[in-house]
C-alpha cells in the first residue's frame, strides 16, 4: 500500500462547528490540515430527533469554501430522502468549484424514523430507495443521458452537466449485509463504524465478492472507517470527555459504544487505530474528544503522529478532515 493510499480526517460535532465564529472555524481548518489530516467529515441530517439537523451538502461546500486545501467527506448523506436530481445538480456544482475535494459517503439512516416520514418516505422502503438512487446519481455525476422508470424515479433522458471530474468517490456506509452488498456493486468503497478490525477486514472481503458477482471490473476501493476516540493525559480523562459527548448525541450509555472506541494517551489510541490499517483500511474519519475542539484537533494531531512513526503510510495533503 503507497503512501497515497491512506486517507486521514477529523471530524466535529456539528453543534460545536456552527456555535464557532467564521475566524474560529478556519484557525481549526488550518489546525487540521497542520496535523496531517487531508479532509473534514460533515454529517448530515434533515429533522432528526425532534428537528435537529444539518444538510451535509451544504456543510460540505462550507468547509470547501473556508479552506484552499482540506477537502470535505460526507458522513453519510441519506439519500433516500432525496431526488437524486438535484443531489446530482448540488454535487456537481461542488465538483466544478472545488475539483478532487469531495467524497460522498451515503447511508439508509433510519436512527429515527420520524425523520424518514417526516420527508414522505416509507421507512420500509429506505434500502430500495437507496439503492435506486445511488444507481441514477453516479449515471448523472458521469455526465450521462439517464432514462429510467423504476419503483421510485422516472426520469426521461435527464443529463447534468458538467460532469465531476474528478469523479467524486461514492462509498456507502452501513453494517448489514444489504450495506456490504450495496457498496459492492454501487460504490466506491465501504464506510464502517463500530465494528472490530476483524470484522472490518471480513466486510471488506465481502464487498469484493458482492463486486465480482456484480461483475464489476476493477475498483479503486476507498474503505474506511470512522473511529470515535477520546485523548488525554489519562485514560480516565479521555474517557470522561468522549462518553459525555457520545451519551449526549446518542441518547445511549457509553458502554453501548466503549470496545469500539479507543480512548487514552495518543499512544494507546494509535495502536487502536492501526489495526484498521493492518485490516485493509484506506480512510481513516477520527472522531477525537477533549476538552474543546483545539484541544480534541491536538489530540488526533497526536495520534496521526504516532501513526506515521510506526510505518503507517503519510497522508494525501489534498484530501480530508471529518465533521459530525
Amino acid at each position: 500500500m503507497s503512501n497515497g493510499d491512506i486517507r486521514y480526517g477529523i471530524s466535529f460535532l456539528h453543534p460545536e462547528w456552527a456555535a464557532t465564529r467564521p475566524e474560529g472555524r478556519r484557525r481549526l481548518l488550518d489546525s487540521c490540515a497542520s496535523a496531517g489530516a487531508g479532509h473534514v467529515v460533515v454529517a448530515d441530517h434533515v429533522s432528526f430527533r425532534g428537528g435537529d439537523g444539518f444538510d451535509g451538502l451544504v456543510s460540505a461546500g462550507s468547509v470547501l469554501a473556508a479552506h484552499d486545501t482540506l477537502g470535505a467527506y460526507v458522513s453519510v448523506y441519506l439519500l433516500a430522502l432525496r431526488h437524486p436530481v438535484p443531489v446530482a445538480r448540488q454535487l456537481a456544482t461542488l465538483a466544478e468549484l472545488h475539483p478532487g475535494r469531495l467524497v460522498l459517503g451515503v447511508g439508509v439512516g433510519g436512527d429515527d424514523r420520524a425523520e424518514v416520514i417526516a420527508c414522505g418516505v416509507d421507512p420500509r422502503t429506505r434500502g430500495r430507495r437507496t439503492d435506486e438512487a445511488l444507481a441514477v446519481l453516479r449515471r448523472l455525476l458521469a455526465g450521462e443521458e439517464v432514462t429510467v422508470s423504476g419503483e421510485f424515479f422516472e426520469l426521461a433522458g435527464v443529463r447534468v452537466l458538467a460532469a465531476a471530474a474528478p469523479a467524486i468517490p461514492l462509498v456507502v456506509g452501513g453494517r448489514s449485509e444489504a450495506a456490504l452488498r450495496r457498496a459492492g456493486r454501487l460504490g466506491d468503497g465501504w464506510l464502517a463504524i463500530w465494528v472490530s478490525p476483524q470484522r472490518f477486514a471480513a466486510a471488506v472481503a465481502r464487498v469484493g465478492e458482492h463486486a465480482a458477482a456484480a461483475g464489476r471490473g476493477e475498483v479503486r476501493w476507498q474503505h474506511g472507517i470512522a473511529i470515535w476516540c477520546g485523548v488525554g493525559d489519562s485514560r480516565a480523562e479521555a474517557r470522561r470527555h468522549l462518553a459525555a459527548d457520545m451519551e449526549a448525541l446518542y441518547g445511549a450509555p457509553f458502554e453501548t459504544f466503549e470496545r469500539w472506541c479507543p480512548y487514552g494517551t495518543p499512544d494507546e489510541v494509535a495502536t487502536a487505530v492501526a489495526a484498521y490499517l493492518d485490516a485493509g483500511c484506506t480512510t481513516v474519519n477520527l472522531v477525537p474528544r477533549a476538552g474543546d475542539p483545539a484541544a480534541a484537533v491536538a489530540g488526533a494531531a497526536e495520534v496521526l503522529n504516532r501513526l506515521r512513526s510506526r510505518g503507517a503510510p503519510a497522508p494525501d495533503p489534498h484530501m480530508e478532515v471529518s465533521q459530525l
